[in-house]
């Protein structure tokens, strides 16, 4: 095929077929040199994949529908949406009675520092709801001694006990084995519906309202630390689907201010893509500039502040030894976060500042082609607006994938299992039912033993196999996203091709492109599409697994397994940038050339 040749005073790129052949006024797709051979295999090869789809698409369609259909019909998106206390029963939730309280509270937080929490996915302790967390100090042997002057004391402390406990006298000790009430409560404050310690760091120092160390109610030593390392072993619980209610929630509570921003964002992408026009160099060499200012500013705040929190003492502490904080204005407090921020700073200005050195011909290059792609958005205007069509499609994507997710994650029953206090009881974390628990002998047998809800599951098929549910629905939301993102890719390449080859702009350019192009992306190439995304869909969850192991494997000390690990992450994650360059250069070419081959 004949080279192209660069124009320098009007920015186009012409080609010698283009000049030489007649070209019709209104022409839609690339000269293309193909044999009859390869013609006919492309051919052949997009009609098995529609024949496959078209002869399929019933059983594809009653797969994904019976997969829907069975999560729809078993779950219940309340188990994700409200924390459960130890008898089943959902915090804040309407018509119930725990619906003004909305937290939930342990009685014995330090318990969650135990190991088998990773084992029964359940906090060994009491759990109840409540409609406020407790904001001071207080022990039960502290109330029950202030009881006989005033009651004050002890109808605080009561709400943070059993529903219809209302004996202060009742020795400490049978209390702590029927665990009626904590056995202390510390202040905290609600965070992702559950009540944590409320850490302040003073001085470097970790504290919980100004105390270092307190003792509970059987004048046993306790330290913040312990605090910590508990509070740590709750959020290991608070899985993602938890995290993603929370941001649904502010995602509720402000979509008016989002969707003014998205308008906005809007509106000025337009103006900046017309303005590239008639100042591309100007705007370009203005944006790399600006950003190289912001990032020396922030170099130069963040050697500030670092220089002023080395001079405090106890600014020096590690992020790691103050471990989760649900304050983020505590981690600005430390002299390390700046130092990580200047060094992150730093490095990207160097990077941003060797490039511009060493590929400063290039920009010159960028800015031509920004010119001429400005010109062509100006006549297909039309294709501005098809990134809100690709927004909703994937909107609706994430919406099936999201809510086929909580069902499924929320499709079990509750499990009830024996919280034993004694470690040594036979009964331990044994299946149990709480209606007629206490009418077995697991009480005699284990003092103090009670039954409590463990988690979500069953013995049904169903439930044996929805970790394999969970994972085909992941696959097919990677598929229907990558689809999505070729069928767009497809698209502005067709609708651009025939901007490329029309002679005279813009009388040949044809009416309608971006609809036109997004016909023929539907008709034509539906089967290379699928296929492509399809392929890209599997790498990514094979890379999805890894970095699942990874996680798991993080505590390990085989070295040969972490290598292994680390070889497989990195051979997928340059499997996935080929694939995804092959697939947008083939759908770049398919839309161009407007046919299947």
């Amino acid at each position: 095929m004949p080279s192209h040749h660069y124009t320098p005073d009007n920015s186009t790129v012409h080609s010698e077929m283009a000049r030489k052949t007649d070209v019709p006024s209104l022409y839609y797709g690339l000269p293309v040199r193909s044999s009859p051979l390869s013609y006919i295999w492309w051919q052949q090869w997009d009609l098995d994949i529609y024949e496959y789809i078209t002869e399929n698409h019933g059983s594809l369609t009653q797969h994904l529908e019976d997969q829907s259909a069975t999560a729809w019909l078993q779950g219940d998106p309340r188990k994700v949406i409200y924390p459960t206390d130890s008898y089943g029963q959902f915090c804040g939730q309407k018509g119930t009675p725990n619906a003004k309280k909305s937290t939930l509270f342990y009685f014995n937080i330090l318990k969650c520092a135990n190991p088998a929490v990773l084992i029964n996915l359940q906090c060994p302790t009491t759990q109840m709801c409540v409609s406020k967390c407790p904001d001071k100090f207080s022990t039960y042997t502290d109330v029950q001694l202030q009881y006989q002057i005033t009651a004050a004391p002890w109808d605080y402390y009561r709400q943070f006990c059993k529903p219809g406990f209302n004996n202060p006298t009742k020795p400490i000790a049978q209390v702590l084995r029927d665990e009626d009430c904590p056995s202390m409560i510390v202040p905290s404050r609600p965070f992702l519906q559950r009540c944590f310690p409320d850490f302040i760091t003073q001085n470097g120092t970790l504290t919980v309202a100004k105390r270092t160390h307190f003792k509970d109610a059987l004048d046993t030593a306790r330290s913040v630390t312990e605090l910590r390392d508990a509070a740590n072993g709750i959020t290991g619980l608070v899985d993602a689907k938890e995290v993603g209610m929370k941001i649904v929630e502010d995602y509720a509570a402000s979509w008016n201010w989002i969707l003014i921003g998205l308008v906005m964002a809007l509106v000025v992408s337009l103006i900046f893509i017309l303005l590239l026009r008639f100042t591309a160099g100007l705007l370009l060499w203005f944006t790399i500039i600006a950003v190289i200012l912001v990032i020396a500013y922030g170099i130069w705040h963040c050697y500030l502040e670092f220089s002023l929190l080395r001079q405090q003492p106890g600014a020096d502490v590690t992020i790691v030894d103050i471990g989760f904080q649900t304050d983020v204005m505590v981690y600005l407090q430390l002299s390390q976060t700046w130092l990580i921020f200047l060094i992150a700073l730093g490095t990207i200005e160097a990077s941003i500042l060797i490039i511009l050195i060493f590929l400063r011909r290039r920009v010159r290059v960028a800015i031509a082609l920004l010119r001429e792609g400005s010109k062509a958005v100006s006549y297909i205007m039309s294709t501005l607006f098809y990134p809100i069509i690709t927004f909703l499609l994937l909107a609706v994507c994430s919406s099936y994938f999201a809510v086929t997710s909580v069902f499924l994650a929320s499709s079990g029953d509750a499990i009830y299992k024996v919280m034993a206090a004694e470690p040594n009881c036979m009964y331990a974390n044994k299946t149990c039912n709480p209606e007629t628990f206490n009418k077995t002998n697991v009480s005699k047998a284990c003092p103090g033993a009670q039954c409590t809800f463990a988690f979500y599951g069953g013995e049904t098929p169903y439930h044996r196999y929805l970790f394999i549910l969970q994972l085909s629905n992941l696959l097919i939301f990677l598929w229907l996203v990558n689809f999505t993102i070729a069928l767009g890719q497809c698209t502005l390449a067709g609708a651009f091709a025939s901007y490329y080859w029309a002679r005279r702009k813009p009388q040949d350019i044809p009416p309608c492109p971006l609809f036109s192009s997004f016909s023929r992306a539907i008709r034509y190439h539906t089967g290379s599409l699928a296929f492509g995304a399809l392929i890209l869909a599997v790498v990514q969850m094979a890379r999805i697994i890894l970095e699942y192991l990874d996680s798991k494997l993080k505590g390990a000390n085989n070295v040969a397994a972490r290598f292994v690990l680390c070889c497989l992450k990195c051979c997928f994650w340059c499997l996935e940038r080929f694939v995804k360059f092959m697939n947008r250069n083939a759908y770049i070419m398919g839309g161009g050339a407007g046919q299947s081959d």
